[in-house]
Order: structure tokens, then C-alpha cells, then sequence
């Protein structure tokens, strides 16, 4: 699309907070340049506000969107108004906002993707620190106990000398292994879609198989895409070849994990677990990973901290400025990613 030739519609649909975070300052200026006659909605919509109806008066061949923004309506399929060509979502999974449909017929639609992976690898890190220090255990003890060390011989290590293992070798990754190399630790990786000169600029060594990646690892760090035949890959037996005292760390899919042998696994005490994802989101309040002193939990913040989702809005301007100039937009949502996201 040339934007010299063609007038370019666009509405913009966040929450005030949304948009002081993924746009702050001189980025909304930038925005309002690229897209001088952008319509910027605030979120929620208010009372009897009419979404469809907001789509038909805009008319917008781009609309920009965060998780606040209301799915596109199939209706717009059926003849109810114009398709925008291109949907700009600032975050991650778009399936509960864009129908399939929508981008098989045609619909440009975009994430975060990469830009996120250095502060999900920044996320391992901190599991891998926190599961070997023990500071689940310590912090609860210490706030519900008045708990203290007894001896000088506490059950906790570092992670100098550690050998790390990597399921999945993609741009999380690849970030990672940059964030341990202070830390001087062999790392292995399984990942057979990775060709062999990316290991070897990396550093990294291929693991023979899975069974072998878990069997050498003390930190094992889940990263497997979410594709169907990954769906409960990492079960009981590969989480019990790990080494006792191991961390187990979930920065990546809930469901490449099979979550009730993780729980029986970690009652056991053998393994000490890192986890942000889960099967079912939110993690349900009787779930048996909760309370263990050897489990430390967060509930899906792997991805931007609020002072990094700027970058998310960086990317979006490339990918507003790939559109205009008709050019291959980052991250693009195919129908195959849209399958395996979660």
C-alpha cells in the first residue's frame, strides 16, 4: 500500500494506561505522524457503546489493539462493514481476538513476538537464581515462621558450576544463553529444528535426545513451542531423569508440560520448580503447585514489564511504516502461528 496515493484510515484502541505504556510521550507523536487522521478510542468502551458500530463510522484499514480492545466481530465477514487490512496487536496471543477466518482471508495481523524474548529470558534467569538460593522456601519460612538457618550447611546453591539445559532454542533462547554467560556454565539444548551452525555461534552443545537433555541438566529451562505434538511432552518420566535437588524451570507453554505429573513430582520435594505458565490460566486456586516451599510461582508476567512495553510500541511503528511502504511486516500472525499460540 502507498501511502502517497492512498489515504490510510487507522483507529487506535487502548485504555489510557495501555497507551501511556506502549506509547509514551514522543511514540504517540510519532504514531500521530505516520497516521495523521488516526482516530485514537479510549477503552473500555463506555455504557451502550456499539463496537461494530465504532469499526463501520472509522472504517479503518489499520486498527492498533492491546488486550483491552474487544474482538473483531465475524459479522464484518457478512457484509457488515469493511475489513480493516491490517491489526496491529501490541501483545502477545491474538486468538481471542481475531477469528481464523479473518486471517485466512486475508487479514494482516501482528504481535509482540520476539521483541519480548530478552525479559522472558530475564524471567528464567530469575527462576533459575531463585529456585537454587531456595528463596521460596526461605521467604515463607522467614514471613509465616520466624524461621531461621539452623547451622551453617543450608540446603542451597549457585549457579556457577551448574550444567543448564534448554528445551527449545528459538529467541528466548538465544537470549538466555547470553544472560549466563557471566555465570560460565555449560549449557545444552534440545532443539531439532535449529541448525548446527546457530549452536555452534552460540556456544551451545546439542543434546543427543530429549531423555538426555533432562538426564544432564541440574537446571532444565522448558521452552518447546506450543505445537499439538508437544502437548504433554515433558511428562513423569523425563521430569524424574532429572537429578534430584534439579530446578525445573516453565518460562515458555503450559501445555507442553504435563501438569499433574509435575505436581506429583514437585509433592515429592525431588525437584525445585520455577513456574509462569500453566495449563489453565489462571492457575486454579486448588491447585496442588500451590503453597509448596519448593515451587516458586508467578501468574504470567514472563513477558514486557510495564516499563518495556515501549518496545512493543517501537515495533508496532516499524510494522505501521512496513504497511504504508507495502512492505513484509515482523511477527506476522500465519494461520500456523495462530494455531500454536496460547
Amino acid at each position: 500500500m502507498n501511502s502517497a496515493t492512498y489515504e490510510v484510515s487507522a483507529l487506535v484502541t487502548l485504555t489510557p494506561r495501555e497507551k501511556e505504556e506502549f506509547f509514551p510521550g514522543a511514540l504517540a507523536e510519532e504514531m500521530n505522524e505516520l497516521l495523521p487522521g488516526a482516530v485514537w478510542h479510549d477503552l473500555p468502551l463506555g455504557n451502550g457503546s456499539d463496537w461494530l458500530g465504532l469499526l463501520q463510522s472509522t472504517r479503518p484499514d489499520i486498527l492498533v489493539g492491546a488486550w483491552e480492545t474487544p474482538p473483531l466481530p465475524l459479522a464484518l465477514m457478512n457484509g457488515a462493514g469493511p475489513m480493516p487490512s491490517y491489526f496491529c496487536y501490541l501483545c502477545g496471543s491474538v486468538r481471542k481476538y481475531v477469528p481464523r477466518e479473518m486471517i485466512e482471508d486475508g487479514l494482516a495481523v501482528t504481535n509482540w513476538g520476539s521483541v519480548i524474548s530478552d525479559t522472558v529470558a530475564e524471567c528464567a534467569l530469575l527462576f533459575i537464581l531463585s529456585c537454587l538460593r531456595r528463596s521460596t522456601y526461605w521467604n515463607l519460612a522467614m514471613h509465616t515462621g520466624g524461621a531461621w538457618k539452623e547451622g551453617r550447611h543450608p540446603d542451597t546453591q549457585s549457579l556457577f558450576g551448574r550444567r543448564v539445559g534448554l528445551h527449545g532454542l528459538g529467541a528466548i533462547g538465544r537470549d538466555l544463553v547470553e544472560l549466563l554467560r557471566p555465570f560460565k556454565v555449560p549449557v545444552t539444548a534440545y532443539s531439532p529444528s535449529v541448525p548446527d551452525e546457530m549452536f555452534r555461534d552460540l556456544g551451545v552443545t546439542r543434546a543427543t535426545s530429549l531423555e538426555n537433555l533432562f538426564e544432564e541438566s541440574d537446571v532444565l529451562v522448558e521452552l518447546a513451542p506450543a505445537k499439538p505434538e508437544n502437548r504433554h511432552l515433558v511428562n513423569e518420566d523425563l521430569l524424574r531423569r532429572l537429578p534430584e535437588g534439579a530446578t525445573f524451570v516453565n518460562v515458555g507453554r503450559g501445555m507442553v508440560v504435563d501438569e499433574e505429573a509435575l505436581a506429583k513430582v514437585a509433592l515429592e520435594g525431588r525437584l525445585h520448580l520455577g513456574l509462569d505458565v500453566f495449563q489453565t490460566e489462571p492457575l486454579p486456586k486448588d491447585s496442588p503447585l500451590r503453597g509448596l516451599p519448593n515451587v516458586t510461582l508467578l501468574p504470567h508476567l514472563g513477558g514486557p514489564t510495564r516499563d518495556r512495553r515501549r518496545e512493543c510500541g517501537k515495533l508496532a511503528l516499524r510494522n505501521v511504516r512496513r504497511f504504508l511502504a507495502g512492505e513484509t511486516l515482523e511477527n506476522l500472525i500465519t494461520p500456523d502461528v495462530y494455531d500454536r499460540a496460547t
